[in-house]
């Protein structure tokens, strides 16, 4: 029992459930801005299509190729919108993040580690380096 205790408390797994349950919340964030303000706007231009009532039939089976056309539809408008709204915007921001961070550090020439540009010696494999000037 001792080891089913520290399993669910390791670090790993309590991160994992707590990304679960956001990226559930975060969803429906982006489910109710599609439908609350994207949707609108394509109905702005001609109506809101919709392809539910679609289907055909083979031997008295019905295949509604309409509902899977639905949700195609809103597949591709949320993932558009998580695209452009969140993921794009982040991308930019991490760029300059990891930019930022970039310009404080170089490669150590004899171990290749990161090292401090103001450094003299490698901390990892203990070389002597030049200093760099940082401006």
């Amino acid at each position: 029992m001792e080891g089913f205790k520290k399993f669910l408390l390791q670090g790993n797994l309590v991160q994992l459930a707590v990304a679960v349950v956001i990226g559930s919340v975060f969803a429906g964030l982006i489910s109710a801005f599609t439908e609350g303000f994207i949707t609108p706007l394509l109905g702005i231009f001609g109506g809101i299509p919709t392809f539910s009532d679609l289907y055909f039939e083979i031997n008295g089976s019905r295949f509604l190729y309409g509902s899977f056309v639905d949700a195609l539809v809103s597949f591709l408008i949320t993932a558009a919108v998580l695209y452009f709204f969140v993921v794009l915007p982040m991308g930019k921001l991490m760029e300059k993040f990891i930019k930022a961070e970039e310009a404080t550090t170089r490669e150590c020439p004899h171990c290749f580690s990161d090292i401090n540009k103001k450094a003299s010696k490698c901390a990892h494999c203990t070389s002597e380096v030049t200093p760099e000037i940082v401006s």
